[in-house]
């Protein structure tokens, strides 16, 4: 149905909107240049109505031309949508298009400079806004962890919905193709703990004790620690980028108007498998470390391999692998949740998108950290 148009005798087709009910889009035609701007915010208007009454999905396939007055008008459009808590999506633009729309689309106004204070003020000034801002980030977490519990619920109560074969790719990329480096770094770090553990143990004829040292600070701290900033570097950056190119090309959007939840597509098979690989991993990076060490111990300390055996086995026990085991999944929620919030942050610029993946480091490793200090204390309070 034609809802809106004007043309330009002996020119192209003037500005046109057509509602095609039957793929529930609205359909833009002819040429949306400032020549045609009553035509033009007439159909804008159009759209902003059906907009504001649900999401909307705007064709732009069929537009001949289009300027900077078209776009604006669009991009104008679609920010009042937005304001209304309804939806537009683009399909169908083409590459110049896109990119018009990009450089046109609306932003908020930049906020006014901050005062200057003094240095005490400053300080005190910087130090409240951190503090305010980590408390909304601290609030905005644990809302999306929410959604996250939710939309595991919903997926175990459809179990038909379940993207199988995602969550065995992402295992694939987070464990498997991991293992090597985490291997390599494992054992390296195991190797030069050990040594400057002989070397200072060497002062109180205790070199033999480092067998103790490296299996208790490995298997207990060292083995998940180490672990998990590097799957906070390596995966949960992947993670990060891959939602932030999504949103970057609108593919996001594009999940909801057609009905579907991102958070059930894209989120819950990714956090699984960092949830599933993250211990294995960290299994497998304590041997590697484990392996480092002793090498170490026989090359400077003397011990020969049954000494070393015979002296691990005594001195660590299950429930010390198990410490640093029972913190992996933890690790691993704490990764994906913080990864998957910066990747819908992500707007619509490179610059944007890396911004983000940097955050997205930081703050893991940040709080990987923070969370091994609380397991450290909750685990030395009950004496586990």
């Amino acid at each position: 149905m034609l809802l809106s148009e004007g043309t330009v005798p002996g020119a192209l087709a003037g500005a046109a909107l057509r509602d095609r009910s039957a793929d529930g889009r609205l359909a833009l035609d002819g040429r949306w240049t400032a020549d045609q701007a009553p035509t033009v915010e007439a159909a804008a208007a159009r759209i902003a109505a059906a907009g504001r009454a649900g999401p909307v999905a705007v064709d732009l396939s069929g537009i001949e031309r289009l300027d900077t007055l078209g776009a604006w008008v669009l991009e104008r459009t679609r920010a009042e949508i937005e304001q209304a808590g309804s939806a537009l999506t683009y399909l169908g633009a083409r590459p110049e298009h896109r990119t018009l729309l990009g450089e046109v689309r609306l932003r908020e106004p930049d906020a006014p400079p901050p005062r200057r204070h003094g240095p005490v003020v400053g300080l005190l000034d910087a130090t409240g806004r951190r503090t305010v801002q980590g408390g909304h980030e601290f609030v905005t977490a644990l809302a999306f962890l929410g959604e996250l519990i939710a939309a595991c619920g919903r997926v175990a109560l459809r179990p038909g919905t379940f993207r199988g074969n995602a969550l065995i790719n992402q295992i694939q990329q987070v464990a498997l193709n991991g293992t090597p480096i985490i291997v390599l770094i494992s054992f390296l770090v195991g190797g030069i703990v050990a040594q400057q553990g002989i070397f200072q143990l060497q002062r109180f004829g205790a070199q033999t004790f480092v067998v103790n040292l490296i299996g208790l600070l490995i298997l207990r701290e060292m083995g998940v620690l180490l672990t998990s900033i590097m799957v906070a570097g390596r995966s949960g950056s992947a993670i990060t980028a891959e939602i932030g190119s999504m949103r970057m090309r609108e593919e996001v959007d594009a999940l909801r108007v057609m009905g579907l939840d991102p958070v059930e597509i894209l989120i819950v098979p990714r956090v699984l498998a960092l949830m599933i690989g993250l211990p294995m991993l960290t299994l497998i990076g304590d041997l590697a470390a484990l392996a480092g060490g002793g090498l170490t111990a026989m090359l400077y300390g003397g011990l020969t391999l049954d000494q070393f055996l015979v002296r691990l086995q005594a001195a660590v026990g299950v429930h010390h692998v198990m410490v640093g085991l029972i913190k992996a999944p933890f690790m691993a929620l704490t990764i994906g949740v913080i990864a998957t919030i910066e990747g819908f942050a992500v707007e619509g610029s490179a610059e944007s998108l890396g911004r983000h993946v940097t955050a997205s480091v930081v703050k893991s490793i940040f709080m990987v950290i923070v969370l091994d200090g609380l397991f450290a204390v909750f685990f030395a309070a009950i004496d586990f």
